[in-house]
């Protein structure tokens, strides 16, 4: 993987990235892979899965950010729930470094990776928090604090939707990275989203140079302030999706 590699497949899908900003990715990638030997991080340790399906696949909401920035006209704070080892969070600070970041998972080692990466490039407004969703949601710092939230591949919709909502404002946008069975899943999940103040914007596809999967964007608009007791605490987001 080169920075002209980079460069070339992420202006594919539609996101320009200068010099500077295909660098700090080939320093991800070197960071990842070396902490991989250390510990599980991510089964992905070739540079054309970490191109395509880490850091490509976390730029196809650039476009969907981008359009919300235009809208509200002001800096976005955004929320990566799930993040592992930075994914969407970290490519998507690298290609908007306007954002104010926050990474968050429940793997001590995983957000003190994400941290070394944070230092290691040199990102400013970005953090990365040990903590959970279904807590964090109740959390006053957290509830209804930020404009964009994100998650990729982390839980099937119903659930996905009990942690994302109830950390977005109103107003907020929530956005789900997932498969082909997308629109499936958020038909399935349109009970859950009511229930906790969202509303169905669109369902987007989107593709990988080179890749055949189909993948798509949730978009759920923050539409009411989320019932207090969401998001359910031990483990009932899981156990009990809302229907």
């Amino acid at each position: 993987m080169t920075e002209n590699e980079i460069r070339e497949a992420a202006g594919a899908i539609g996101v320009p990235l200068d010099s500077q900003q295909a660098g700090a990715l080939m320093r991800f990638r070197d960071l990842l892979v070396e902490a991989n030997r250390r510990f599980n991080l991510t089964a992905l340790n070739d540079d054309a899965s970490i191109l395509a399906l880490h850091f490509l696949d976390s730029l196809t909401a650039v476009r969907v950010i981008r359009a919300i920035q235009a809208e509200r006209g002001t800096t976005l704070d955004l929320i990566d729930v799930g993040t592992g080892g930075g994914f969407p969070g970290l490519p998507l600070k690298i290609a908007l470094p306007e954002l104010r970041v926050t990474l968050m998972d429940s793997t001590a080692k995983k957000v003190q990776f994400c941290n070394e990466v944070i230092r290691a490039l040199g990102l400013h407004e970005i953090r990365a928090i040990q903590d959970r969703a279904e807590e964090a949601g109740h959390r006053p710092e957290h509830r209804e604090q930020y404009d964009v939230v994100i998650a990729r591949a982390v839980a099937p919709m119903p659930t996905l939707a009990e942690y994302l909502l109830p950390l977005a404002r109103v107003g907020g946008t929530c956005i789900a990275m997932k498969g082909s069975d997308a629109s499936a899943e958020a038909t399935r999940a349109a009970g859950a989203i009511a229930r906790l103040g969202g509303a169905l914007s669109a369902v987007e596809p989107v593709s990988l140079p080179g890749r055949d999967e189909r993948r798509a964007l949730i978009l759920i608009n923050k539409v009411h302030p989320t019932p207090q007791p969401y998001p359910r605490r031990g483990g009932a987001p899981r156990k009990s999706p809302l229907k």
